[in-house]
C-alpha cells in the first residue's frame, strides 16, 4: 500500500474536517449525562460521511446524484435544525420550573439522524474538493481514500469527545453549549447558502 496516498489521504481529511471538531464537541457536549448518545453521535456522523463519501464516489464516475447547483441549498438542513435546538433552548428555557432530571430524560441528546444530516450539509464543499481527487486516483486509490477518511472519522470522534469531557471546555459547553448549538449551526446553514450563492445570495 502507497504511504505517499494514505499521507493525502490523511491531509486531504483533515483539511476539509478541521470544522467537525467543534460541530461534534458541541453534540457530545449536548448528549452528555444521557446514555446511548455517544453511539447515537459516532453513528449519525458514519452515516453523515458515508453518504458524503457515497456522492463523492459516484460523481467521480460521473453518475452525479445532486447537480453541482443543488449542493448550496444542502445549507437548509443545518440552517433548520439549527433553528430547531434554539426553539428548543428557548423553551428548556421558559419552562425552568420543569424538573431539572425529566427534563434532560426528555432532551437524550442528539439523533443520529440529526448528527447525520448536518455532516452531510456540511460536508457539501468536500464533495466538490473529492470529486476531482477520486477521479485522478483510479478505483485502487479511491479504496485508500475511502478506508483512511473513515477510520479518521473515529478519530474525529474520540477529539469531539475528548474536548467535550475535559473539565474546563466541559465545564463551559455546559453552560453556553444550548446557545453554542444553535448558533454555530445556523452560522454553518448560513455560509454554505451565501458561499454557494443559493437563491441568489
Amino acid at each position: 500500500m502507497d504511504l505517499g496516498i494514505i499521507g493525502q489521504a490523511g491531509g486531504l481529511f483533515a483539511v476539509t474536517n478541521i470544522d467537525d471538531i467543534l460541530i461534534l464537541a458541541l453534540f457530545f457536549a449536548q448528549g452528555a449525562g444521557h446514555r446511548g448518545s455517544t453511539r447515537r453521535i459516532v453513528l449519525g456522523q458514519y452515516l453523515g460521511f458515508a453518504a458524503i463519501l457515497a456522492v463523492a464516489v459516484a460523481a467521480a464516475f460521473g453518475a452525479t446524484f445532486l447537480p453541482e447547483s443543488a449542493i448550496p441549498y444542502l445549507g437548509l438542513l443545518p440552517l433548520a435544525l439549527g433553528l430547531k435546538a434554539a426553539w428548543q433552548a428557548w423553551k428548556s428555557h421558559r419552562d425552568r420550573g420543569e424538573d431539572k432530571e425529566e427534563a434532560q430524560a426528555k432532551e437524550g441528546g442528539p439523533s443520529p439522524l440529526e448528527v447525520a444530516a448536518v455532516t452531510f450539509a456540511n460536508g457539501g464543499d468536500n464533495i466538490g474538493v473529492y470529486v476531482p481527487v477520486f477521479a485522478t486516483a483510479g478505483v485502487g486509490g479511491m479504496s485508500v481514500y475511502a478506508v483512511v477518511f473513515l477510520v479518521l472519522v473515529a478519530v474525529w470522534c474520540f477529539a469531539g469527545r475528548y474536548f467535550a469531557t475535559r473539565p474546563v471546555v466541559a465545564k463551559a459547553l455546559a453552560r453556553w453549549g444550548h446557545i453554542l448549538l444553535p448558533l454555530v449551526l445556523i452560522a454553518i446553514g448560513l455560509l454554505i447558502l451565501i458561499e454557494g450563492g443559493a437563491f441568489g445570495l
